[in-house]
């Protein structure tokens, strides 16, 4: 699992606390790995941009090795799917990349009268289930999503505020 923090944003959210996150939604998502970037409102919305033609800034985008998400740019989308990325033996590539807009996430915890770490880990967590395969197109996909993100979240322990995963 890799975990990078943006320039800026490192003393203001622990790494060790995002592995135990991921760690621990992977785990019960019986899933292999994936990687988490925390990033700014610049990165995210040019992410945004090239790959789903909406060139603002969101608060999670989800880039999975499996599933490839809509765009909704004009005209064609301006990459191809690669295939056949070659892994050393017994390798895995794991789900996929969340990137999750850190300034977006403060913006959200302040307006909804939460910790940022709540909503990092909400956040985090909606972008895994994601990479899992879930969605929420349509009302079935979504409520089924909800309640696989729930059911994460309670485990990971969310008093009212921050997220305290174990971290071994």
């Amino acid at each position: 699992m890799d975990v990078h923090v943006h320039d800026g944003f490192e003393p203001l959210v622990s790494e060790a606390w995002l592995r135990g996150l991921v760690g621990k939604a992977l785990e019960m998502l019986d899933e292999d790995g994936a990687s988490l970037f925390i990033a700014d409102d610049e990165v995210v919305a040019g992410l945004n941009g090239a790959h789903r033609g909406v060139g603002e800034p969101t608060d999670v985008l989800s880039f999975s090795f499996e599933h490839w998400g809509a765009y909704y740019g004009e005209g064609e989308a301006p990459f191809e799917r690669v295939e056949g990325f070659v892994l050393p033996p017994g390798a895995s590539p794991g789900l996929g990349e969340v990137v999750v807009s850190y300034p977006q996430a403060n913006r959200q915890a302040v307006c909804a009268g939460r910790s940022v770490e709540r909503e990092l880990a909400a956040l985090i967590v909606h972008g895994l289930v994601h990479l899992a395969g879930h969605d929420h197109e349509e009302e079935e996909e979504a409520a089924a999503m909800r309640e696989v993100e729930g059911a994460i979240l309670d485990a990971l322990r969310l008093d009212g505020g921050a997220c305290v995963p174990a971290v071994e």
